[in-house]
């Protein structure tokens, strides 16, 4: 059995399944268009397992706890982060893809890394940088960078197919595969639904508030919503490369989310601290930019290819919301005479 197990038998099983179990629309693990750079394969894992486990045990992706998802660093235990965001997106995305039978391993990994680049502060932070770097700032190029060179100061070395997937969540881009459009829209699922609640338990929304047409629709519930595109999704979806809902149940969904920019997203009680923290990301930025000596040498030796901003920027991206605010504090908040 241990030969077995060190000779890739088992690896190679799980790859067999795949072909035999999976829609014709799927994406094998055996087909994957490879790594940045060749490595052994796991006697084990197939590929796209071997990159959910990598992003899961890296430091970036425990950061995200510590990560504004819509309100900034909020008291109490409910509210969502980055983390509990990212965890929602792989929930809905996995039970849409094993309805589909698509590559859930893929789907997984997708999710798992589609906001490991987010700033402190969610897109406030992304805002500011994107205002102050050359050539911008987008959290799904700064996800992407992360795992190709960031991460352990030379990146994850992931799969072309997951790499994809994380470069091209947001709702203006297109991945390459299905399974990555799929997290595409349980992103937007999951995010809608989440802050809805999160806005409830903040007493900026009365779930009374939410247009009548989407309640009576897509359901009155947190879970009832969720369930309803869940299942529109893949009723609508099945047997097909294209992911869609049906115009009806999509119309309302969007619908949703237009009102949710409106009381939510832009409202000024709920982001009334956020100008407090473009103002700590902007400081830190110009700090940094001139004193690019003080960060870490896997960050100062990037310099040289990719300038000052974007290294400057690297560093802040990678904060946590505690750490930019502590790091502000000891940088321009004057202490006491002792």
């Amino acid at each position: 059995m241990k030969e077995e197990i060190l000779s890739g038998a088992l690896r190679i099983r799980a790859e067999e399944l795949e072909k035999q179990l999976l829609s014709p629309y799927a994406t094998l693990s055996v087909n994957t268009r490879g790594r940045q750079y060749p490595m052994e394969k796991c006697p084990i894992r197939t590929e796209f397992v071997r990159d959910r486990d990598r992003i899961i045990h890296c430091k970036s992706f425990r950061r995200l706890k510590h990560k504004t998802q819509v309100f900034l660093s909020p008291v109490g235990d409910h509210y969502r982060t980055r983390l509990t965001h990212t965890l929602e997106v792989s929930q809905i995305a996995r039970t849409i893809v094993r309805g589909l039978r698509l590559n859930e391993d893929l789907t997984e990994a997708i999710a798992m890394g589609h906001d490991l680049g987010h700033t402190p502060f969610g897109h406030a932070g992304e805002k500011v940088l994107n205002s102050l770097v050359t050539g911008g700032f987008r959290h799904n190029e700064q996800s992407l960078r992360v795992v190709e060179k960031l991460e352990n100061g030379k990146g994850l070395n992931l799969t072309f197919e997951v790499r994809d997937g994380i470069l091209n969540h947001p709702s203006d881009c297109r991945a390459a595969t299905p399974e990555g459009r799929i997290v595409s829209l349980s992103d937007r699922i999951a995010y809608i639904n989440h802050d809805i609640d999160d806005a409830v338990r903040a007493g900026i929304l009365n779930e009374s508030d939410l247009p009548k047409s989407c309640v009576e629709l897509l359901g009155a519930s947190h879970g009832e919503r969720i369930n309803t595109l869940i299942l529109d999704t893949i009723a609508n979806s099945f047997d097909s490369a294209e992911i869609r809902m049906s115009s009806e149940v999509w119309d309302e969904f969007k619908r949703l989310r237009d009102f949710m920019f409106e009381r939510v997203y832009l409202n000024k009680n709920a982001k009334h601290e956020e100008t407090k923290g473009m103002h700590v990301i902007a400081e830190l930025f110009k700090y940094y930019k001139e004193h690019i000596d003080e960060l870490p040498e896997d960050f100062k030796k990037n310099v040289e290819e990719d300038g000052k901003e974007r290294v400057a920027a690297d560093w802040i991206a990678c904060m946590s919301d505690r750490y930019a605010i502590s790091d502000y504090e000891k940088k321009f908040v004057p202490k006491e005479w002792m």
